[in-house]
């Protein structure tokens, strides 16, 4: 039976890439956004161009209070699409990095952060667990940032932190389903996250690829295709681990 992947921030930058490589592995794709409903449509038309089946539904991931109404809607996207109840696999990928020294966080800030980064996670997987199907795979994004420090990432990396402690709760207790609990933690990747420093600065991104074991620093491709692995058949006895992407960054 063909697999359905529902990954948050489905529509850009490391999101994207998974879920083309879901598709290129012959799984079938529910994407988010949060606004750019024409970039999420181009990830839906590159994945149909591969033969696959692809859904973008509008979720704000640092919204808790729409997750009711969100479960409500893929349930019917899933009936109206694939003649099913449940998904396959989660992936807990939606993010965003504000750059601020701990002096210089507001509250606000802070709270976004949280809000998208841990609470958004907890309580989006705890809205979609009856949709979620036995023996199925939940993978929480995390960052190199939490075994390795870079000033001004204090709150996104404590928020991150806590989302790998809370992989290893949702392992145990969902265990018992057949559901596999795993974090990915990339390291520094040329995407437009932190508005596109890796990508975009010459000098961050040389600092990185000198601190990095394999020379430079990463793209999508490295990432994207590491987690349609991670949800395949071959890794079905990997649960309750980090598993750090980063080409050996600070080692």
């Amino acid at each position: 039976m063909t697999t359905i992947t529902l990954i948050t921030g489905g529509s850009r930058g490391l999101g994207r890439n998974t879920a083309q490589s879901v598709a290129r592995h012959g799984g079938d794709v529910v994407i988010t956004y949060r606004s750019r409903r024409d970039e999420a449509d181009a990830v839906v038309a590159e994945i149909e161009s591969l033969g696959r089946k692809a859904v973008a539904l509008p979720l704000d991931t640092g919204d808790s209070r729409s997750f009711a109404a969100f479960a409500e809607s893929l349930a019917k996207v899933l009936r109206e699409t694939w003649n099913r109840d449940t998904f396959d696999h989660l992936v807990n990928n939606a993010g965003h990095g504000d750059y601020a020294l701990i002096q210089d966080t507001t509250e606000a800030k802070f709270d976004s952060l949280v809000d998208v980064h841990f609470k958004g996670v907890y309580f989006l997987t705890q809205s979609l667990l009856t949709l979620l199907a036995d023996g199925g795979r939940i993978i929480n994004l995390s960052s190199g940032l939490t075994r390795v420090s870079y000033p001004g990432y204090a709150a996104y990396a404590a928020a991150k932190a806590a989302v790998e402690v809370l992989t290893v709760y949702m392992a145990r207790e969902l265990g018992g389903r057949g559901i596999a609990v795993n974090t990915v933690a990339p390291g520094a990747i040329e995407t437009d996250f932190g508005g596109g420093a890796v990508r975009d600065n010459p000098e961050i991104n040389k600092i990185f690829a000198d601190m990095t074991a394999l020379g430079r620093a990463g793209v999508p491709d490295d990432i994207g295709p590491m987690i349609a692995s991670l949800l395949s058949a071959d890794n079905r006895w990997v649960t309750a681990q980090r598993i750090e992407v980063s080409g050996g960054q600070a080692i």
